[in-house]
């Protein structure tokens, strides 16, 4: 997404239609959009090919520009899951990896950045009951690998906010539901890690029709983007319109909500405050 921003940017400068850059590396105006938008990789020839057009001479910004194109083409630690990963997926994963503020939404579940092993795996049994216990643990590997982002030596900035009912959902049974409170509660300490609590009168689903993710990047040459993952696919949106839809709304969230610092008091009530109940019937064993 950075290589093609500044690419657009060049052509831009320089007066060249998108056809006109097609044109010059054998392709159509749709594979320079593609390529700007960062949805699809340079080959290093389509890229001296522009480079030549834009009149870009200069050795070391030519470097720079291959540089870039060799970071964007690397293939990130889960491309070893690429087998069963879907490509939608895939694009998401190296946005979250390069974030540096993850803002997110979450009305149904514990957001998974933040889900213990056992809770995501009851979650992922759910979701793909037709798959094997082995594939279900490379999802759950998948999903606590992730998380090993906000323990990185540059940890992103993660902000979120969270349904009650989402907290009170009991997924995988009582012990793996305390358990799983329990690590919210040790995620929400780390400075750079924000967690707040959305009361359930407040009315969350009706102000934003489902979960959602903003991803901000420390590149001044990278937009913002929004996630809504949905069960087949995804839609990353960039234009300004729906991002600052989307900001409102964050905004208005983080507003009712509980303010964070009385995040822990409020898990640790509802922690206590639920009876307990049977993970089974009677007389099971």
């Amino acid at each position: 997404m950075m290589l093609g921003g500044r690419m657009r940017r060049l052509r831009e400068v320089c007066g060249i239609s998108l056809e006109e850059a097609g044109e010059a590396i054998r392709g159509s105006h749709s594979k320079i959009s593609r390529l700007e938008l960062g949805r699809t990789g340079f080959r290093e020839r389509d890229l001296v090919d522009l480079l030549d057009l834009y009149g870009v001479t200069d050795g070391d910004e030519r470097a720079e520009f291959r540089h870039l194109a060799e970071q964007a083409n690397t293939s990130g630690w889960w491309h070893r899951d690429t087998d069963w990963l879907p490509k939608w997926f895939d694009t998401y994963l190296g946005l979250e990896q390069g974030a540096q503020l993850i803002r997110c939404y979450e009305p149904r579940v514990v957001p998974e950045l933040l889900q213990t092993a056992d809770y995501a795996r009851a979650l992922l049994t759910l979701a793909h009951p037709q798959e094997d216990g082995e594939s279900i643990e490379r999802r759950v590997s998948l999903r606590m690998r992730r998380q090993e982002i906000l323990t990185r030596p540059d940890p992103p900035q993660l902000w979120l906010i969270v349904e009650e009912a989402a907290l009170r959902r009991r997924i995988g049974g009582s012990q793996v539901w305390l358990a799983q409170l329990e690590r919210v509660l040790s995620a929400a300490e780390p400075p750079n890690v924000t967690v707040q609590v959305l009361a359930d009168h407040v009315g969350g689903p009706a102000l934003a029709d489902g979960a959602f993710t903003i991803l901000r990047f420390g590149e001044s040459d990278l937009p913002d983007i929004v996630y809504l993952q949905q069960l087949t696919g995804a839609l990353y949106l960039d234009k300004q319109a729906d991002l600052a839809a989307y900001r409102a709304v964050a905004n208005v969230l983080s507003v009712h909500a509980a303010p964070p610092e009385y995040t822990t008091e409020l898990v640790a009530a509802l922690r206590e405050s639920v009876p307990p109940t049977l993970d089974q019937p009677s007389g099971v064993s």
